[in-house]
């Protein structure tokens, strides 16, 4: 019997596939302005496990757009935030905090097991450390990136290396911090982000594999472009 906190998902997902998602594994990497709102959605809808990865704190700078920030976290860390907020967002939800980034070195513990990971960094060379790693252990990766009114999402399956595309050699950084990131963008990509989550694990629908969705929010433009 399906509990009654996920009564609202049936329809447009069946009661097996409700029960199914309670089984899965994901490693969330970055909790702030993405992968905030990418935690808070995954524990809503009912996945089993998560791992918050982050070594970083709140600043007052993420108040803006960070729904794990508030006056109140100021200075501690993002992971442990994200962990605690689900205990009571939802309880039946186990999230394991990583206090610390990705590196070559903590890899394996943080990913090795997982069913999916899903890209919520901030800067080119952890993404494309995250993709080889993925590849390493043979776990999809969900991709999305923000700035200012932009956003893009692809989803990208063990040896696609989608991100060696987008990303091409001398790019050293991204455009986040040029463009600046508003209120809404974050949630909007996060939200497209989750839903090729839960399609790619209960392989439903179509997902953006080999494909990316360029969003442009100030002129309504949204656009996949095959690679």
């Amino acid at each position: 019997m399906i509990d009654e906190r996920y009564i609202r998902n049936i329809e447009a997902l069946t009661e097996e596939e409700c029960l199914r998602l309670k089984n899965f594994r994901v490693g969330v990497v970055g909790c702030g302005g993405l992968g905030g709102y990418i935690i808070e959605m995954l524990s809503r809808i009912g996945i089993g496990y998560i791992a918050a990865v982050d070594g970083d704190v709140f600043q007052r700078s993420n108040l803006n757009r960070q729904i794990l920030s508030s006056s109140l976290s100021i200075g501690k860390k993002k992971a442990r935030e994200a962990r605690d907020r689900i205990m009571y967002v939802n309880p039946d939800v186990k999230v394991e905090a990583f206090e610390e980034m990705l590196n070559e070195n903590n890899a394996q513990k943080i990913l090795k097991g997982l069913d999916l990971a899903v890209d919520a960094l901030d800067n080119i060379e952890s993404r494309l450390l995250l993709q080889s790693k993925a590849k390493d252990f043979n776990i999809p990766l969900i991709h999305g990136s923000i700035g200012g009114w932009y956003g893009q999402v692809t989803t990208i399956l063990p040896g696609d290396d989608t991100l060696k595309f987008i990303y091409r050699e001398g790019i050293k950084s991204g455009i986040e911090k040029k463009l600046g990131n508003p209120s809404f963008i974050p949630p909007l990509i996060a939200s497209i982000q989750v839903s090729e989550a839960i399609k790619l694990l209960l392989n439903k629908g179509d997902i953006l594999r080999k494909k990316i969705l360029f969003i442009d929010i100030l002129n309504n433009d949204f656009n996949i472009i095959e690679v």
